[in-house]
């Protein structure tokens, strides 16, 4: 499970998005699109001048984080699920 660093890159891009760094989704593209994603590269990139106006502690929770840790927003998503089927 946690040899799809790729997954990373959703928390990375919504990360950068809050900090307002220039085009996020075309940074982690070309980190991702066509490479084998390792945790290193991952790492590395968080560690990289792209995320420089990202502060040390969101830092920090990025490189927590792990393909096997990362949620998302699922659970938001199935009590949103649980609310829409009580009303059926």
């Amino acid at each position: 499970m946690n040899q799809a660093q790729e997954v990373l890159a959703e928390p990375i891009q919504t990360v950068m998005r809050r900090y307002r760094v220039e085009n996020p989704y075309e940074k982690l593209k070309a980190l991702t699109r066509g490479n084998a994603m390792t945790r290193e590269a991952m790492l590395t990139f968080v560690e990289s001048d792209e995320l420089s106006a990202v502060s040390d502690a969101d830092k920090e929770r990025l490189r927590a984080l792990t393909p096997a840790t990362y949620i998302g927003n699922a659970a938001e998503q199935a009590r949103a699920i649980k609310e829409w089927i009580s009303k059926l």
